[in-house]
């Protein structure tokens, strides 16, 4: 009787066996498509071995599959068990890769634009291969990529990039490459510098002066009472980068512009600018009559960290604007007032979509547990732009999001699936920070 029941057990077994290394000799031959024709479903009563899932994931990975990759991992690591990094991280890179080249244009810029927000220097032919777009936002945004993954002084193509056809391209290869301290652009960077008067002259001055021409403080900082409002707001932008002391005046005097778009520049170069003196032209600005202006100086006021700021931001929780609300929420919620995350759950809740995404935007701050429920409902949204915003912002938390953003992997638009799978990059490579930080201090 004992055999009765043993034979078919072992049966199952040494099927399960079989497979496996049927599975192992098409893999080990690069026969990713017959590593997933073996793998049993899960109705079968053939239960795969570990060894054989983990050959399927990485299957499915290499063959630009990643939401089949991500159902088979699944299987392999269930909701209570650790996650196993060196398996998410290919995967979740395929969610990018295999959008790099859709037909669609929003989908290609939403994969460039997860990958500029995540170091990836292992992946400099995809990167480049962003280059050669026929999207400029596209072709920028990997510009950015090569510039965040520490490629910029490699890439050959990136140096083309300064002749492309966009504006906005060559304002970020000039970026990317000044920043990387490239010197063998100087001759270009002096012409454009030359001949450029708008937001371009702005940007080779701001490239040659990280090169070392500090004499280029002195255009850039002319140019921001030049006539042109993008040339002003170019050069404010800058200025708030380079963080140079001297700058602060003409900073402080851009929230008092005529055009609300350049006051609102302004505000935004003062929290990039980051210091205490920033405090008085913002407070300023919160008073704006143009809600955008008043949107960006409630965030700024978060980024120059002052927590006497906290009264000012606590009375724009109430602004008759929802999006300056949700400003004042992310400015308080950088500056460590966790009781924000009240008013962003009430926001959550707005009949407007883009309010609901702003809410999930300011999140990305937050540092409370509190805020991951909130996150939670907001990715479940009826609408794609609240989940896209929340998908976003739980790769900024230093909290355990990775069970919400493989949620965030199976959704049904794209573009939600491509920023989760961004966000997930971004957690990885925070935890391999942390653990090597905490390495090097033992």
């Amino acid at each position: 009787m004992l055999l009765a029941f043993a034979a078919p057990s072992l049966a199952v077994a040494a099927a399960a066996a079989s497979l496996e290394r049927e599975a192992t000799e098409a893999f080990n031959r690069a026969d990713y498509g017959a590593v997933l024709r073996v793998l049993p479903p899960e109705s079968s009563e053939v239960t795969p071995s570990k060894a054989l899932l983990r050959l399927a994931v990485q299957s499915a990975t290499k063959l630009g599959r990643p939401e089949e990759g991500l159902e088979i991992y699944e299987r392999l690591v269930k909701a209570d068990q650790a996650d196993d990094p060196a398996l998410l991280r290919p995967l979740g890179v395929s969610f990018l890769s295999a959008y790099v080249r859709d037909t669609r244009e929003h989908l290609r810029i939403a994969a460039y634009s997860a990958l500029a927000d995540v170091s990836l220097p292992d992946q400099q032919a995809l990167l480049e291969d962003g280059l050669l777009d026929s999207s400029p936002i596209v072709r920028a945004r990997a510009v950015e990529a090569l510039a965040r993954a520490g490629l910029a002084a490699k890439s050959q193509p990136l140096r083309r990039a300064l002749q492309d056809d966009s504006g906005s391209v060559r304002i970020a290869a000039m970026n990317a490459l000044s920043e990387a301290q490239v010197t063998d652009i100087m001759p270009r960077l002096v012409e454009v510098a030359r001949t450029e008067d708008g937001p371009e002259g702005v940007f080779a001055y701001a490239a040659l002066y990280r090169l070392g021409k500090q004499d280029m403080l002195a255009d850039i900082t002319g140019a921001a009472t030049l006539p042109d409002p993008e040339t002003r707001m170019a050069a404010l932008g800058v200025l708030g980068r380079l963080k140079r002391p001297s700058s602060l005046s003409v900073l402080s005097h851009g929230v008092y512009d005529p055009e609300p778009p350049v006051r609102a520049f302004a505000a935004g170069a003062l929290g990039e600018f980051g210091q205490a003196d920033a405090v008085a032209p913002l407070t300023h600005a919160l008073g704006d009559e143009h809600a955008r202006v008043r949107a960006v100086a409630a965030s700024s006021l978060g980024r120059v960290g002052t927590k006497d700021s906290r009264p000012l931001l606590h009375a724009l929780t109430r602004d008759a604007s929802m999006q300056v609300r949700a400003s004042a929420v992310e400015g308080l919620l950088r500056l460590g007032d966790q009781s924000a995350v009240l008013v962003a759950t009430d926001l959550a809740r707005h009949p407007d979509p883009s309010v609901r995404a702003s809410a999930a935007q300011a999140l990305g701050a937050a540092s409370d547990r509190q805020a991951l429920s909130v996150l939670q409902t907001l990715l479940q949204d009826q609408q794609p732009q609240p989940r896209l915003y929340a998908a976003k912002a739980l790769g900024k938390l230093s909290l355990p999001v990775l069970p919400l953003i493989k949620k965030g992997l199976h959704d049904s638009d794209p573009a939600v699936r491509i920023t989760a799978a961004g966000s997930l990059l971004n957690q990885l490579n925070s935890a391999t920070r942390s653990s090597s930080g905490r390495g090097r201090k033992g």
